[in-house]
């Protein structure tokens, strides 16, 4: 990894970790990007890939987002300065971006959760969030059906 005039080679964003669970329960209605406030050693262990996003979701309190239960690894060499897997992260978003999220959230039952997680090219950690409804029993399956249908359409096609 050379470097020519002290830059940092060119690279685009890298996705750490998905959601996949996120779009097999929910709507996704709206999304948005955000920074997120890491310690060190959480930070070095996002850029390692080890994070779970599986059970999070956004919590926003006197005006201020936070990212809950999104499970980062503790880093390995990190001693003592470590953190904890599980605390509450702050979210770093714009006044306005907040209330529209807390208005939607409260006005119409709707859940904030993150999709996935990436380093941008300038390499810092952002989340990708969405304001999301549930899906009831008979839209999963609603939605299962319309892709095993396409998924036949596409082998049918193929064979043509």
């Amino acid at each position: 990894m050379s470097k020519k005039n002290n830059q940092a080679p060119a690279r685009g964003p890298r996705t750490v970790a998905t959601n996949r669970k996120a779009r097999h329960e929910y709507f996704i209605e709206e999304t948005y990007e955000a920074g997120i406030a890491l310690t060190g050693t959480e930070i070095k262990s996002v850029r390692m890939g080890r994070v779970n996003l599986q059970d999070g979701f956004v919590l926003i309190r006197n005006g201020e987002a936070f990212l809950m239960n999104v499970h980062i690894a503790q880093y390995e060499q990190g001693n003592r300065f470590n953190h904890d897997e599980t605390r509450p992260r702050k979210l770093l978003l714009h006044k306005q971006e907040l209330r529209r999220l807390h208005s939607q959230v409260t006005q119409r039952g709707w859940t904030i959760v993150p999709l996935r997680m990436y380093i941008n090219e300038r390499g810092l950690a952002k989340v990708e969030i969405a304001l999301v409804r549930g899906k009831q029993l008979h839209d999963k399956r609603a939605t299962i059906a319309k892709r095993e249908t396409e998924r036949e359409l596409r082998r049918m096609l193929k064979n043509y």
